[in-house]
């Protein structure tokens, strides 16, 4: 499970078996784990988390975009 990104108490990360699912990222904190599609942007999971912190987790995710998808195939195409 590479992190592969931190903000505040949110570790932004992905498996190494979701290299066969589309560009995505998980958000943990605590016991919480939510997930998002990237392209386009959208919840697929809630994980626990309440309406304001997925807003705050979508709007770091939007920031971040490209970012986790270079990461994503970096990690995935070796």
């Amino acid at each position: 499970m590479p992190t592969v990104f931190r903000s505040g108490p949110y570790r932004f990360f992905f498996y190494a078996s979701d290299r066969d699912e589309p560009y995505h990222i998980h958000v943990e904190r605590d016991d919480k784990v939510a997930k998002y599609w990237l392209d386009p942007i959208r919840l697929q999971n809630i994980g626990g988390f309440n309406r304001f912190e997925l807003k705050q987790l979508r709007s770091i995710i939007t920031e971040k975009e490209e970012f986790f998808m270079e990461a994503w195939n970096e990690y995935f195409s070796r």
